[in-house]
């Protein structure tokens, strides 16, 4: 049992314990810090990192620059160093400090810590890993703009899977988080819909599927006006039609857009009164030049070149649109931050409208941010063309419905093969596009998607089965005894039981990091150490089989809480943790 008391440690501002224990930890070493060297607690806090490569926590002493040698200064921790309940050794190491925590006690309060936010939360809902830096702040996260157009295309998977991930990630950090769903309808695109259903269209279809259709009518219509220019004529006139509110252009496109999509605030909600009064504003600063009949910003002084507001035949540009749309919203939920995840081919369009809503004086302008990603290459079915995304994820289920029914006896346990598979495809797909930093470009992998070996989505989402059937295998152990009942010291001769509670700890921050980076990548990168660390255990830390009822439950415990965080940070990126497989 961890003894019960613990040496009480001084409050520091940015930590919370009672959410990240390891806070504790940090502190008592930055204590002895402040209290040998001696500098103020909470810079010492600062150079309390952890560490690489076996090391609990690293302090860089030349940080700190203090007057001297790193030798003497490094001299002063280690001579007065005394183990106590929160830290157990210091190691010396060039430039270095190495400390190792106390193991018996962070084993019982890192796993009582995951188990007491998992199960007995305030909220009555898992609340490991979140913390409450955006209690009371509201953010709009604006994501997926697919045309409808060009309906779930894969072009849009990486805002859909990435906006998903960031409104789960600040509603984590206590955020009121609005999701839009912003569809880019408007436009010349729709204009050619119209005029290609006059000559494509039909009705049964359209009622079959809605979106397919539509899309087929894009594709045709598109080839005839590359061989002739006057489809592109009668398109802009139908889109003009729409802009003026004539009801017979209208009406298709408000059916065909009930029939696609449910609730999106699409470009065409923006009301033609904030269209014009901003681009009145922007006329009365002078901020508008004339070129060849469209009106244009100028914005060359800040290198972000000209930016059109409205073309010469009198219709609006995403420009206006956007900026009217922003205004708007701000008078409804009066944000305290909206985001838009939009692809980097969209960087300087971005930048110009976040500076033209500053230019006008709006003081919000400043809590605008543009979250961006690079592009997916190569993603294409097995049959050729790039095509909706549900069908790459159809064909991805398949794959692994093939995979799963090579081996009976399991496959007969899973409820429901075909939805399992198709969420081990969804993994797939999601981990492959979160796995690297936003900014990259990658290439679709079909073999990476359906491979169980290396760091995919299935490998994931197998740790995770693991994990859940440990119980179905020792039900003699289920339910475990209350924790104060279950003696984690047993733990203590198994390093990779450590390396697991310590990474478990780990989480809160990881979390806290993802918020400023607005990276993905940091909680898969996690979630991937984490899966590594349970399988470098399963040889050694036994829960079958052993016959020490008391350690057999602290193994099951340690395994219980991994499980737990696991599948925490597989639900954060919006991945949905399978129990069977």
């Amino acid at each position: 049992m961890a003894s019960t008391s613990m040496p009480e440690l001084p409050v520091v501002p940015d930590t919370d314990p009672s959410k990240a224990v390891l806070d504790s930890f940090r502190i008592a070493i930055a204590k002895r810090l402040s209290d040998s060297l001696p500098i103020p607690l909470e810079q010492a806090l600062t150079g309390v990192d952890y560490g690489k490569k076996g090391e609990d926590f690293t302090v860089a002493l030349p940080r700190f620059r203090l007057p001297g040698k790193v030798d003497e200064i490094a001299a002063k921790v280690i001579e007065k160093f005394q183990p106590d309940e929160w830290v157990e050794a210091v190691v010396h190491d060039k430039a270095f400090l190495h400390f190792r925590v106390n193991t018996t006690n962070m084993f019982r309060l890192v796993l009582d810590q995951v188990n007491a936010l998992t199960h007995s939360s305030p909220s009555g809902k898992p609340e490991y890993g979140t913390n409450d830096s955006g209690k009371g702040k509201k953010v709009i996260v604006e994501y997926s703009s697919p045309n409808i157009a060009k309906s779930f295309h894969v072009g849009h998977l990486r805002s859909t899977i990435i906006g998903a991930f960031i409104a789960n990630l600040y509603k984590a950090c206590g955020w009121e988080v609005i999701s839009m769903n912003y569809l880019g309808d408007w436009g010349t695109q729709f204009g050619l819909i119209a005029t290609g259903y006059e000559k494509y269209g039909s009705q049964e279809e359209l009622e079959k599927d809605a979106i397919k259709h539509l899309f087929d009518v894009y594709v045709k219509v598109n080839k005839d006006a590359d061989a002739d220019p006057n489809v592109k004529v009668d398109a802009a006139q139908w889109f003009k039609r729409m802009e003026d509110g004539d009801e017979a252009a209208l009406k298709n496109w408000r059916i065909w857009r009930e029939m696609s999509f449910d609730v999106y605030t699409g470009e065409s909600a923006v009301g033609k009164e904030s269209m014009d009064s901003a681009l009145k504003q922007l006329e009365d600063m002078g901020l508008i030049c004339e070129s060849n009949g469209a009106k244009l910003v100028d914005l060359e002084k800040y290198k972000l070149g000209k930016a059109v507001v409205r073309k010469k035949d009198g219709t609006s540009i995403y420009l206006t649109r956007d900026i009217g749309g922003a205004i708007e919203r701000y008078e409804k939920y009066e944000f305290d931050k909206m985001i838009y995840v939009v692809s980097s081919q969209q960087d300087l369009h971005l930048a110009q409208f976040f500076k033209v809503l500053e230019l006008m004086g709006f003081p919000w302008a400043k809590n605008l941010l543009h979250i961006n990603y690079g592009l997916v290459q190569g993603m294409s079915t097995r049959k050729g063309t790039v095509v909706f995304l549900d069908q790459i994820i159809k064909e991805a289920g398949n794959v692994m419905h093939e995979q799963m029914q090579k081996n009976e006896d399991k496959y007969a346990a899973v409820e429901d093969p075909e939805t399992t598979s198709l969420e081990i495809g969804i993994t797939g797909v999601k981990i492959q596009d979160m796995a690297a930093k936003r900014i990259n470009n990658y290439t679709f992998n079909w073999d990476r998607m359906k491979s169980f070996e290396g760091d995919t989505g299935p490998y994931l989402q197998y740790a995770h089965v693991r994990l859940a059937s440990i119980g179905r295998k020792n039900p003699h152990l289920i339910p475990l005894p209350e924790p104060s009942a279950i003696d984690t010291s047993a733990l203590a001769q198994y390093s990779h039981a450590r390396d697991i509670a310590f990474l478990l700890g780990t989480y809160p921050d990881v979390v806290k990091v993802a918020l400023k980076t607005h990276e993905p990548s940091g909680i898969v990168t996690f979630a991937f150490r984490l899966a590594h660390a349970i399988s470098s255990a399963w040889d050694s830390v036994i829960v079958k089989g052993e016959e020490d009822i008391e350690k057999a439950r602290a193994k099951m415990y340690l395994y219980e809480c991994a499980r737990e965080v696991l599948g925490a940070s597989m639900r954060l990126l919006s991945i949905r943790p399978l129990g069977r497989m």
